[in-house]
């Protein structure tokens, strides 16, 4: 799993910006008892990246997006693959 740190550190190289609020958002179900590894399920989807704009802004968008990418490929996604669009679907395709 990236950690923040690398989170963070990519944003800054292509965003200009580590947007460490964007990213402790993101992954703020890490490791709770309830959700653990599979935080994911959460916010790592398309709905998660709406919500991360309504509340950091505009460009909060694509720094959640690469987020979620960088993330997703660890699991064995690629990006010829559909994009999860919410919990339900993310778990659908079995990346929980």
């Amino acid at each position: 799993m990236p950690r923040f740190e690398y989170h963070c550190t990519e944003s800054l190289r292509l965003f200009g910006k580590p947007y460490e609020e964007v990213h402790c958002w993101l992954d703020e179900f890490a490791g709770t008892p309830e959700y653990g590894f599979r935080h994911r399920r959460k916010r790592h989807h398309e709905s998660g990246i709406l919500e991360a704009v309504a509340l950091f802004g505009p460009e909060a968008g694509e720094v959640a997006r690469r987020h979620i990418v960088s993330d997703l490929k660890e699991e064995g996604w690629t990006e010829q693959d559909h994009f999860p669009r919410d919990e339900a679907d993310y778990v659908k395709m079995g990346l929980f």
